[in-house]
């Protein structure tokens, strides 16, 4: 049994593609998952699995049932329990005592950049908003509001040419201690 960590992108955002959070965990129930639980309304789910599929695999099966079921598409970027956990461990921000942990955010990919595009995306500077990506996730520190950066989730998925979806720390670090909580692999 191994413990997963989805996230959905654009869900419950000003009344579009909207799912209840009961739903979700029944539609996530229905494709076997055990010990599933949610997160806030904006697509956040813990569940356990012993299919054996890969993040990739999963994300289809969970993408391909939501557009059943509710007929729309969203795109789902799964992490493994322990992947979290080196993400929540490896934030490089975290490093400056200056800086405020509520200013921070986490943007997960699908899957890990292509060179070209990360040079491009490194030509890109919006002080006083920072970035530093490290594998699939983009760390954000924004010290204003998020909703005004220009290191909004669109700008990364265009610039990275890769489906993602933003989280703010506390999210994160609330996800990463919910998966702990399950069940041991």
């Amino acid at each position: 049994m191994e413990t997963f960590i989805s996230v959905l992108r654009g869900i419950n955002v000003s009344g579009q593609k909207k799912i209840l959070m009961a739903d979700l965990k029944t539609l996530y129930e229905e494709l076997s998952f055990q010990n599933v639980t949610t997160y806030i309304q904006s697509g956040n789910v813990v569940f356990n699995t012993d299919s054996g599929l890969s993040n990739q695999d999963l994300a289809q099966e969970i993408e391909k049932a939501i557009q059943l079921k509710y007929n729309f598409a969203v795109p789902v970027i799964i992490r493994k329990a322990t992947e979290l956990a080196q993400v929540t461990a490896i934030n490089p921000f975290l490093k400056d005592g200056a800086i405020d942990p509520e200013k921070l955010h986490v943007t997960f990919l699908a899957e890990t950049p292509q060179q070209r595009n990360l040079e491009k995306l490194n030509t890109y500077n919006f002080p006083p908003d920072q970035f530093a990506v490290i594998g699939r996730e983009v760390f954000l520190y924004i010290p204003e509001r998020y909703g005004d950066t220009k290191l909004s989730n669109s700008f990364l998925e265009n610039k990275l040419k890769i489906a993602a979806t933003t989280r703010n720390w506390k999210t994160v670090q609330q996800l990463n201690a919910m998966a702990s909580l399950l069940p041991p692999e």
